[in-house]
């Protein structure tokens, strides 16, 4: 691996249709307690998507640059079974489940090994620039379809 490999921010991976995205736990991350606050489990959600979508040919940043659009969360469902800790050693594993002209529907889920900590359903909707859903651009909707 070259240094500017090593100094590329890790992007997580497909096996499969399901992208992995590992993680760390740290001090920032939890509660008095050493344990993951609720909240934090959404951002880490949030990492993994976006990468997901960065990793399948989906670049946000350009359709935001351009003013096409942009995603934003429209629904989210999450189930907490257990906590995660100080320095525990998380994967989200993120599944495309359904793709329609305007939105995605996402299933993610945070492990600990075989695992499953907490998981949750996320309808992430296109908007235009003025904030009203649009048709997704072509080419993802193909992008997210080879991910099912």
């Amino acid at each position: 691996m070259s240094s500017i490999d090593r100094d590329r921010p890790y992007a997580g991976y497909f096996a499969g249709r399901e992208h992995r995205f590992a993680l760390r736990v740290y001090f920032e991350d939890t509660d008095t307690g050493q344990i993951v606050y609720h909240a934090n489990y959404l951002k880490f959600m949030e990492r993994a998507r976006s990468d997901m979508l960065r990793e399948a040919g989906i670049d946000q940043r350009m359709a935001l640059d351009s003013g096409l659009g942009v995603y934003a969360v429209t629904e989210l469902a999450i189930r907490y079974r257990r906590p995660a800790k100080l320095d525990d050693d998380l994967v989200v594993a993120s599944t495309v489940e359904e793709v329609r002209a305007a939105s995605c529907r996402i299933h993610q889920r945070v492990m600990r090994g075989d695992e499953i900590l907490a998981e949750a359903d996320v309808v992430a909707a296109f908007l235009s620039p003025q904030g009203k859903p649009r048709r997704q651009p072509q080419a993802w909707v193909y992008a997210f379809k080879r991910l099912i």
